[in-house]
């Protein structure tokens, strides 16, 4: 890795264009899905839904420690999610002062739904890249999720394992 002059000029500069390319994708995707579903969410209620889909019972920590965000910002999501009607936030058994979140039945489906418009809505991009693009794309992911772990951790805002706003 670089550490000075050029070399890290270089790398900033690379690590950019790959957040700004993955955002892109990811915004572009999200976007159709929306306009497809009209499901009324913003893009950051729907990584709450995915996640909950993925993790049920989770706490709201855990949440908030997926996504590097505070607290204050994941109550507000899920205060949104639960007016939607497709969230709850269930005790703790062992904890009154911790949530757990889980998805409502119109919650799970509308992430089953979702996950599908997702997958497929990526499949009619990938059906646009060649077969030799579409495995060095995949070659490429899997080395920059491989060499995630080895990234070293970013300092993170405290995140408190409280009740917040009910």
């Amino acid at each position: 890795m670089a550490t000075g002059g050029k070399g890290a000029t270089r790398w900033t500069a690379e690590a950019v264009r790959v957040l700004d390319l993955l955002n892109s994708l990811g915004t572009t995707i999200f976007r159709q899905l929306v306009w497809q579903k009209a499901a009324d969410l913003t893009f950051a209620q729907s990584q709450v839904l995915f996640y909950v889909a993925e993790h049920p019972a989770c706490h709201m920590g855990d949440v908030a420690k997926a996504f590097g965000v505070t607290l204050p910002a994941v109550t507000h999501i899920v205060d949104r999610l639960e007016q939607k009607e497709l969230l709850v936030r269930g005790d703790h058994p062992a904890d009154r002062r911790i949530y757990v979140l889980e998805l409502t039945r119109t919650g799970r489906a509308l992430a089953e739904e979702l996950q599908a418009l997702r997958v497929r809505g990526l499949e009619r991009v990938l059906a646009r890249m060649s077969v030799d693009n579409r495995r060095r794309l995949v070659v490429g992911l899997e080395a920059l999720v491989d060499a995630a772990p080895q990234a070293p951790d970013v300092e993170a805002k405290p995140v408190g394992a409280g009740r917040g706003k009910r």
